[in-house]
């Protein structure tokens, strides 16, 4: 069965967030083995310079490489990535496996985004939108997106 983990910088603290989290974990349990993996974001200061954020990039995006599964396409996203729409999303994520990947690694960075060493990284990148959403509604919506894509895959009613 194919793994798909998001591997995000910080944790969800508000309960309305976690449970749509969890209601499309939950669902995509019929599909893949999903996981999200948070992971600390750095301490800064309220008014950073561009050397520190230069180093919470660096820090936060070794943290992040160092969770890359073996054998998985990543898939960072990032505001100049690729805009797809769910039937395009969906048709993506179904060759993946026959590309040989046994995992997809969905990367959601954090308040600076991601290093360039993470982007380098890349099978795909992939934008939501050119509009800018909080990291707790990217978390939602994306999860949301992946289950979509799954039941458009498997002619489920989901998707109209």
């Amino acid at each position: 069965m194919l793994t798909v983990n998001i591997i995000c910088i910080g944790k969800i603290k508000e309960k309305y967030w976690t449970e749509a989290i969890g209601e499309y974990s939950k669902r995509l349990t019929s599909f893949c083995k999903f996981n999200i993996i948070e992971l600390d974001e750095e301490k800064v200061t309220s008014n950073p310079n561009d050397s520190q954020i230069s180093g919470i990039l660096q820090a936060e995006g070794k943290r992040i490489i160092a969770k890359l599964s073996k054998n998985s396409y990543v898939i960072p996203m990032c505001i100049e990535g690729k805009m797809l729409s769910s039937t395009e999303l969906a048709e993506k994520l179904s060759q993946i496996p026959m590309q040989g990947k046994s995992s997809i690694d969905f990367i959601i960075g954090g308040s600076w985004g991601l290093s360039e060493e993470v982007k380098s990284k890349a099978d795909l990148k992939l934008s939501m939108s050119k509009m800018t959403f909080p990291h707790q509604m990217a978390r939602v919506v994306l999860c949301e997106q992946i289950y979509r894509a799954f039941e458009i895959a498997s002619n489920g009613k989901y998707h109209k």
